[in-house]
């Protein structure tokens, strides 16, 4: 298991087109990813719906658990989207 910590840098925060990537960009991998604001409240970085429900805006720090076979790629794929702010270029 991986655990790290991930600052939102993009303008808009995790607003549906990011939650969207995020979710999509996670279901590519077979381990369990799991998000939050709070090590104690996680959920499913593969669910859309609650990504957004998790209001992040810019400089939220999200805390995520990678847990499976390719755990180490899931991490540095989902490390490099929020890096490249989801492609806003903002």
């Amino acid at each position: 298991m991986i655990c790290c910590k991930i600052t939102i840098i993009n303008k808009l925060g995790l607003h549906a087109r990011a939650a969207a990537k995020l979710a999509s960009a996670a279901a590519r991998f077979g381990c369990k990813i799991e998000t939050g604001v709070s090590e104690n409240k996680m959920i499913d970085a593969k669910s859309v719906m609650s990504i957004m429900l998790l209001a992040a805006g810019k400089g939220t720090t999200l805390h995520f658990r990678f847990d499976g076979e390719d755990e180490v790629k899931a991490r540095a794929h989902i490390e490099k989207l929020f890096a490249d702010r989801f492609g806003e270029g903002e």
